[in-house]
Order: C-alpha cells, then structure tokens, then sequence
C-alpha cells in the first residue's frame, strides 16, 4: 500500500474509524485519525496507538488492504468513461 489512500482514510471529514489488514491477515484499528503518526524519515513507516496504550510499527508495503466501515476495501478503482 502507500501513503495515498492511508492520508485520504485520515483526513476523511467525518473520520470513520478503519482497519489495516497486514499481509499475514492480522487487522490493526485506527479508531481516531490522531492515533496514525507517520515516520519523519519515511514515507513507508507509520505508528498506530493501540487501546492498551502501546503502539504497533507497521511498514505500509506489509498492507494488504484499508478496510472502511461500509465493508469497501480502499482506494476504489474509478471507471473510465
């Protein structure tokens, strides 16, 4: 995954809350937009708080997927006309 998609789910107005799927299938909740803090080196590297007060390192290229709310899988593919 880039960064694209994970700043677009962050900035959405209202911020849903969303879930990264990693490549071995393990979800990791964002519940706030402010629980997201990106690497100030890397444009691969982002920490996510977790409720226990803890944090989890993930590098994006280990994102299968960003799962919204409504059950779609971001980005969506736009048709062409």
């Amino acid at each position: 995954m880039t960064i694209e998609p994970l700043r677009e789910a962050l900035s959405e107005r209202p911020f849903r809350p969303f879930k990264l799927q990693l490549g071995d299938g393990t979800e990791v909740a964002v519940s706030h937009p402010e629980c997201v803090a990106f690497h100030p080196k890397s444009l691969r590297t982002i920490l996510v708080a977790m409720p226990d007060g803890g944090y989890k390192a993930i590098d994006l290229f280990l994102v299968a997927a960003l799962h919204k709310p409504n059950g779609r899988t971001s980005p969506p593919r736009r048709r062409r006309r």
